[in-house]
């Protein structure tokens, strides 16, 4: 009788290589690489194998699952802080304001709404509900975003930098929907909310973001000056900076993910050898990768027939509302008058503006706030509706835009970004 674990190995190690070598055919496919690793998830779970379980006994692992999808975030989170070499400036940064400022609370207070008029929930439980489900995936929308530190693309830098952005600034969201739910009485802790979880926690957040790489890198360069560092172990000090950023952040009580975020764009304007935060980047995409095989094959494995039968109506209410109406219109709300970084004369393109709206992509942060949910309060039948929504609406999100992404970022590349490359400098301005 083989070892559950030495045959989880096999499977793993199998399905590494086999997505590896097919990966040339599957890029050019409408399938994403995290479809293939939900499906073998599946396959794994009670329903297929039995090889992962996160449930035995009807107790949930939810802890396992938080920390697993809490290391993804905060790597995801710090690479893609690594891509952006833009300048700090509100006008260059604009088109993520809008993302973070407008279209992440329109998501949360819509999902709110919805949850409220139609699925029987109270008002806290439909803006935690909100707050898990707005942010957008760093982690699987690698396709859509920066492709690398050169790429200029305005709709690719704005679903980056949100992507890098709202896994962070959900989380006061989150904090309000837990408080409410422990005490309908907001006068209670609505000051606390305010002081604690929005404006300290985010000022934190940021000012460690800078202070502990600066610290990091300073202490690199000048001991590198001495003696330079093995070649194999040098990679290693991207992830010194993403662990210390984010665990010395949690303990002044600021937000992590926004540090490391922070982080990335920090480093990379740093290091006097540019060639650095480059060799840092993609070894922090290849853990990335890594490490998102193993939450999707854990989400799969998670998933129940019977109880996603059961809140089938209310979850594709859900989906159905957010995908096609509440993200789509908020993003086209959001991006009112918006002008490129490469104009200050033309607006959006249209196909932009709705293709930010449609690539609201769910995924590893979501379930990350749903087990930090669990951890701190959300239970009972809430806790059964939010989280069987909650996976059922990241399933149809691998899916849907999984399978469009490719040919959309394709029809985009060919019939927005080559039209605007066409046209002379001169005349770019009349355009649109």
């Amino acid at each position: 009788m083989f070892d559950i674990y030495i045959i989880d190995l096999f499977v793993i190690g199998l399905l590494l290589l086999v997505v590896t070598l097919a990966s040339g055919w599957i890029t050019r496919l409408p399938l994403s690489f995290s479809l293939i690793y939900l499906l073998v998830g599946i396959l794994l779970g009670p329903y297929g194998l039995g090889l992962i379980q996160l449930r035995r006994d009807d107790v949930f692992n939810a802890e396992l699952l938080e920390k697993v999808a809490e290391l993804v975030v905060i790597i995801s989170v710090f690479g893609c802080g690594l891509k952006i070499i833009r300048p700090l400036n509100l006008q260059v940064w604009g088109i993520t304001s809008r993302l973070i400022g407008l279209l992440m609370p329109i998501s949360i207070f819509g999902l709110a709404v919805v949850a409220r008029l139609f699925l029987g929930m109270s008002w806290g439980e439909g803006i935690l509900l909100g707050a898990i489900l707005a942010p957008t995936d760093p982690v699987l929308a690698s396709e859509v975003q920066l492709t690398d530190t050169n790429d200029t693309d305005e709709l690719r830098f704005g679903l980056t930098s949100e992507g890098g952005l709202n896994d962070a600034l959900a989380f006061p969201f989150v904090y309000f929907g837990i408080y409410a739910l422990k005490d309908d009485n907001w006068q209670n802790w609505f000051k606390q909310w305010i002081i604690i979880d929005l404006f300290w926690a985010i000022a934190a957040g940021i000012f460690m973001g800078i202070l502990v790489p600066k610290v990091i890198v300073w202490i690199d360069q000048n001991i590198q000056k001495r003696r330079s560092a093995d070649k194999l172990m040098e990679d290693f000090v991207g992830i010194s900076i993403v662990l210390l950023t984010y665990s010395l952040t949690e303990f002044v009580n600021g937000y992590g993910f926004l540090a490391v975020f922070v982080a990335g764009l920090v480093v990379q304007r740093s290091y006097r050898n540019p060639e650095k935060p480059l060799a840092q980047l993609e070894f922090i995409e290849q853990l990335e990768k890594l490490l998102e095989v193993g939450t999707i094959l854990l989400l799969g494995s998670i998933l129940l027939f019977q109880p996603m039968v059961d809140y089938a109506g209310q979850s594709l209410l859900v989906i159905i509302l957010l995908f096609l109406f509440i993200r789509p219109l908020g993003g086209w709300i959001s991006t009112m008058s918006k002008h490129p970084f490469s104009s200050h004369r033309r607006n959006l393109h249209p196909g932009t503006r709705w293709l930010f709206g449609w690539f609201g992509i769910r995924g590893v942060g979501s379930l990350y706030y749903l087990a930090y949910a669990f951890g701190n309060g959300l239970k009972g039948e809430a806790a059964e509706q939010i989280a069987w929504i909650t996976y059922t609406t990241i399933v149809v999100s691998v899916i849907v835009h999984g399978v469009s992404a490719t040919p959309l970022m394709r029809w985009y590349e060919a019939h927005i970004v080559k039209q605007k490359k066409s046209i002379p400098a001169s005349t770019i301005d009349e355009f649109e």
